[in-house]
């Protein structure tokens, strides 16, 4: 529950969990006072608050970006882990065969290299569509005697369509999300990076609310999505921008655009629109689409693209946007969010 509510008991589905070390990992939402107690039970216990002697600090790598059993993931992922508590360094091993990822050592042509402890990323290039990689991390510690600490073996799958951006990959650290997506800030505002005086649009993408800039309870799939604040009264439109580097939108029989976006009641009923190659905008045809207050799919032919004189082979950028484009006049302001934007057969 991710409002404020009466107090409540919450409780897991049984699962069997074979001897061993396994991580527990609670998300929460605190408002002001609130309490929160972690029980657990047996068949042969009755419910009790766990006690502090089986909850330690994680002596295994955890938090694994993507997330364990993730689908849908793009072909070009970065992967993030949180190292275990004792360890020093980390070996990634990687692959496509499940059994050799868990037995691979260092002699492995999975094991992918040493990783220092404050740099748990790992670039896999390119992958196969439609297809499940496997990955561990060990903890390394020389100086301790416990070392190495075997990881558990997390899997993805990749998706059997095009993605353009899932918005997991942004977070502080130049990776921020408006040095990608530009808006009509530019970067100034954000910190003392070399100056982009922004596309003279009303947006401002990011929440700096938040430790990742991204919204991280709205969202459609994985852990963020985009949040955008549109200003409509001055520059009339509000749109954010992405360069995609001269990509082939029909590869693998792609079609369809699709995108995932969410408004709220409370914003200006301007229309919502998406380009290519910042050429004439494909509108959405519900004028008051931003002020839906969930979840909505918006499937696109890139048809309607070639029908604006885009041409869908050789797309440099993509933008959304609100406002009327075609014919500027001042609106109003509010907030979007944006998941999952790809390319369907």
């Amino acid at each position: 529950m991710w409002v404020s509510w009466v107090p409540t008991e919450y409780a897991g589905l049984p699962v069997f969990l074979e001897t061993g070390i396994h991580t527990l990992r609670l998300e929460y939402y605190h408002y002001s006072n609130g309490e929160q107690h972690l029980y657990w039970t047996s068949p042969e216990m009755d419910k009790q608050i766990i006690p502090a002697g089986p909850l330690q600090p994680p002596t295994k790598a955890n938090g694994p970006n993507p997330s364990n059993n993730a689908k849908d993931i793009k072909q070009a992922p970065l992967l993030k882990w949180a190292p275990g508590d004792k360890a020093a360094s980390s070996q990634l091993y990687f692959g496509a065969d499940e059994e050799a990822v868990k037995n691979a050592d260092a002699a492995s042509p999975e094991f992918k290299g040493s990783i220092e402890l404050g740099a748990e990323l790992f670039d896999p290039g390119t992958l196969e569509w439609n297809t499940t990689y496997y990955w561990r991390v060990d903890g390394v510690n020389d100086l301790d005697a416990g070392s190495p600490w075997a990881g558990i073996v997390w899997s993805f799958t990749t998706a059997d369509f095009l993605v353009i951006d899932d918005f997991e990959d942004y977070d502080i650290g130049n990776k921020e999300i408006w040095w990608f997506w530009k808006d009509g800030l530019g970067y100034g505002p954000h910190g003392d990076e070399p100056a982009y005086p922004g596309n003279g649009t009303g947006s401002a993408v990011g929440d700096e609310n938040t430790p990742t800039y991204m919204e991280e309870s709205i969202i459609h799939g994985g852990s963020k999505s985009m949040p955008v604040y549109f200003d409509n009264s001055v520059a009339a439109i509000s749109e954010v921008d992405l360069a995609l580097g001269g990509i082939d939108l029909t590869q693998n029989g792609g079609t369809t655009l699709k995108l995932f976006f969410h408004g709220d009641i409370g914003n200006a009923a301007d229309p919502l629109y998406v380009t290519l190659n910042g050429g004439l905008p494909v509108i959405h045809e519900d004028p008051a689409a931003a002020q839906t207050n969930k979840w909505a799919e918006w499937n696109i032919p890139l048809q309607a693209f070639v029908d604006k004189g885009v041409d869908v082979t050789n797309v440099n950028s993509i933008a959304v946007g609100i406002g009327n484009k075609t014919s500027l006049q001042p609106g109003g302001t509010g907030t979007m969010y944006y998941d999952d934007i790809g390319v369907h057969p």
